[in-house]
C-alpha cells in the first residue's frame, strides 16, 4: 500500500462563538470501525484544478448543509495518515493509502438551526449527530489513526479555541 498516493483533501476545525468545535458522527455502512470512534470534523476530498479555500467551503456546505464560516487561519503544513491495514485498498475506493490534508481554522456564523445533515439526502448524508466540544477533548473521541492529525491541528490552532478552566 505504500506505493499508493495519498488523497489531497481538506479538513474544517469549525469553532462556534463559545470557542468549541464542531463535531460530527460518521454514517458507516459497515461495523469495521467501533462505532463510539466515529466522530470528526468536516472533511473531503478536493476536487481537481480546485482551490483548497474552495473546497472547504464546498465541503461544509455538503457535509453540515452551511457554508455561514469565515476563515480564522490554515494549517502551516499538510498532514496526513493513513488508513489501516484492513481497509487499505477498500477504503477510499481502493486508490489512495490515506489522505493528505490541508486544514482550515473557521469562525461559524450561522445558529445551530442551520445544520441540515441531510442536505444531499438522508441516504447521502456524512454524518448522523453532531455536537460542539472543548478542541482539547477531539483527540480521545476521534478514531485512533486519524489521532496523529487531530493533536497537530488542535496544537497548532489552539490560540483560537475556547478553554474551559478559562469560562
Amino acid at each position: 500500500m505504500s506505493d499508493l498516493p495519498y488523497r489531497k483533501c481538506v479538513g474544517i476545525f469549525l469553532l462556534n462563538p463559545s470557542g468549541k468545535v464542531w463535531i460530527g458522527r460518521r454514517v458507516m455502512k459497515t461495523n469495521k470501525f467501533p462505532s463510539d470512534k466515529l466522530w470528526q470534523m468536516p472533511q473531503g476530498g478536493i476536487d481537481n484544478g480546485e482551490d483548497p479555500e474552495a473546497a472547504a467551503f464546498r465541503e461544509l456546505k455538503e457535509e453540515i448543509g452551511t457554508d455561514k464560516a469565515t476563515i480564522l487561519a490554515e494549517s502551516r503544513q499538510w498532514l496526513c495518515y493513513d488508513l489501516p491495514e484492513k481497509v487499505q485498498g477498500k477504503a477510499l475506493k481502493g486508490r489512495y493509502r490515506g489522505q493528505k490534508q490541508k486544514w482550515f481554522a473557521m469562525r461559524y456564523e450561522g445558529s445551530d438551526d442551520d445544520f441540515d445533515l441531510n442536505y444531499h439526502g438522508e441516504d447521502n448524508a456524512e454524518f448522523d449527530k453532531w455536537r460542539w466540544i472543548w478542541a482539547r477533548d477531539l483527540p480521545d473521541i476521534i478514531i485512533e489513526f486519524k489521532r496523529d492529525v487531530y493533536e497537530q491541528i488542535v496544537e497548532e490552532f489552539s490560540d483560537l479555541v475556547a478553554h474551559p478552566d478559562k469560562t
